[in-house]
């Protein structure tokens, strides 16, 4: 029998595929509709939502994807103190639902390696890298993997944290200033340039959202199967690309070369230069066929077309429109 998977932020861009591959392989999962705008409703409603699902459970094993933040670069310190405070409750809550041991419970909690190792030495980084944030985003996310490793050595829980690349695909919310692909297919609809405030030569790792969404499935199974203790581990293609390429890459699925502006940010100085990434921890799953970056791209193109209701580009560029683009 399936293990029952709650996906906390089914609604983003990770949640919503790791949603759907857990329903292809008819897992029953669990959502919950969180009003994300209002951090104290927010956690009222993860708290009822966190003791029904481990209730529902009956003593049985239940797991839970945590997939949910809006904090990006820039964020400020205290809403990443909001954003970790209520991860923190909620997982004493599914504590708390399950008598104070969760041993029957597995965490997989997603963080960004861009954030974690963005001035670390001696790229490509692995999980054995020295962690080394520049910003508050990472940082901030190194807290929250801290909040999971405390409760899974306090309540006997088994932990995963997933350390993503550059998550790209259908479903990334444009209104954060992050997502270089999305926002150059944006771009291209719009006739609006794209600001891009970092080197050309940028090195960064893109995965496609639904390798990444298959990646989260089989990561939870190898919990199952190797239950106890944290486990820490990258999620990334292997293959890198610089920004140049990137670039490249849309010009051929546009068929014209995407409408950028060089600019300038105070957020560029929270950017690594070298972001290549090497997981060295259950490599079995880094063993697929990812996605290649123009289908992706073509792939991200198309539904944002649709989402914008749109056919064609406008044959004229609009005025620029400030949009200044995390790497």
């Amino acid at each position: 029998m399936p293990t029952p998977t709650w996906v906390v932020g089914s609604g983003g861009l990770l949640g919503s595929w790791v949603g759907r591959e857990l329903h292809r392989r008819d897992v029953p999962v669990t959502t919950s509709v969180v009003p994300w705008d209002d951090p104290a409703q927010a956690r009222a409603v993860l708290l009822d939502d966190a003791h029904r699902f481990v209730s529902t459970a009956g003593g049985g094993r239940w797991r839970v994807a945590w997939c949910a933040g809006a904090g990006v670069n820039g964020t400020t310190e205290q809403a990443f103190a909001v954003e970790n405070a209520m991860l923190r409750d909620v997982l004493a809550g599914l504590a708390h639902a399950a008598g104070g041991s969760a041993e029957q419970g597995t965490v997989f909690h997603s963080s960004s390696a861009g954030g974690v190792y963005a001035a670390a030495p001696g790229a490509p980084h692995s999980e054995y890298s020295h962690t080394a944030p520049l910003g508050l985003y990472g940082h901030a996310k190194l807290a929250a993997e801290s909040v999971v490793t405390e409760f899974a050595r306090e309540t006997g829980a088994t932990a995963v944290i997933g350390r993503f690349a550059n998550l790209y695909g259908p479903g990334q919310n444009l209104a954060k200033p992050q997502g270089l692909i999305s926002h150059l297919c944006r771009g291209y609809l719009t006739g609006r340039p794209v600001s891009i405030y970092v080197s050309m030569d940028t090195l960064r790792d893109y995965l496609y959202v639904s390798d990444a969404g298959e990646m989260v499935a089989d990561a939870l199974a190898r919990a199952d199967a190797e239950p106890g203790g944290v486990t820490t581990k990258i999620f990334a293609s292997g293959r890198s690309v610089t920004i140049g390429a990137i670039l490249g890459a849309c010009r051929t699925v546009f068929r014209r070369r995407p409408n950028v502006v060089l600019a300038s940010s105070p957020l560029a100085s929270v950017q690594g230069r070298d972001l290549r990434l090497r997981s060295r921890v259950w490599t079995d799953l880094d063993r697929r066929s990812h996605r290649p970056l123009p289908a992706g791209i073509a792939a991200t193109l198309e539904s944002t077309r649709r989402a914008m209701g749109r056919s064609e580009p406008p044959q004229s560029e609009r005025p620029s429109v400030r949009s200044p683009e995390r790497a």
